[in-house]
């Protein structure tokens, strides 16, 4: 691990029996508060893109944390796929399972180009759901999905095999739990 993963993994907080029991969640909001260990997680980010990237996706919410000052500093723009309602005009929707129930998710129809390499960013790859629901997503508006990167993989969960079962096998994760 080197010092920025070391840093990251240090300001990431476990708390038990959150959002129900038995789920111990990932609290990353003493990472984010934290100037040096927020700076750490986006530069480990962009580390993990490929070149010539024309998109960053990030999805509701906690994803637009990381996905907004990653596209920055790659110079490519920002597309947020959000939870229904939140986007006016046409959209795309996408339902899935969660690791403790379900969600839609929706992104503007005409808000990538066909053909616009992609990269979507989240903080968390737990069961794949969201991320592979965002790539369902990405296919629909005709642009290609080139990588996926996450702050942290809970290898535990399976996320992994359910995306690459979807095709999806070109993932970097910051921090593997």
């Amino acid at each position: 691990m080197n010092a920025n993963q070391q840093l990251v993994s240090s300001l990431i907080r476990d708390v038990s029996d959150f959002p129900k029991p038995g789920v111990v969640f990932k609290d990353i909001t003493p990472l984010i508060a934290s100037a040096d260990g927020y700076r750490a997680a986006i530069d480990e980010l962009v580390a993990t893109a490929p070149d010539d990237i024309d998109v960053v996706v990030g999805m509701e919410a906690r994803g637009f944390i990381f996905a907004g000052p990653v596209a920055l500093q790659l110079g490519a723009g920002f597309v947020p796929v959000r939870k229904p309602g939140k986007l006016p005009g046409d959209v795309y929707t996408e339902t899935f399972s969660l690791e403790y129930g379900s969600e839609t998710l929706a992104v503007h129809t005409d808000a990538v180009l066909p053909g616009a390499r992609v990269l979507v960013i989240d903080d968390v790859l737990a069961t794949g759901g969201t991320i592979a629901a965002t790539a369902s997503l990405i296919k629909k508006l005709g642009a290609e999905l080139v990588h996926v990167s996450v702050l942290m993989e809970l290898s535990f969960l399976g996320g992994r095999a359910l995306l690459e079962a979807h095709g999806i096998d070109n993932l970097t994760p910051v921090l593997t739990v």
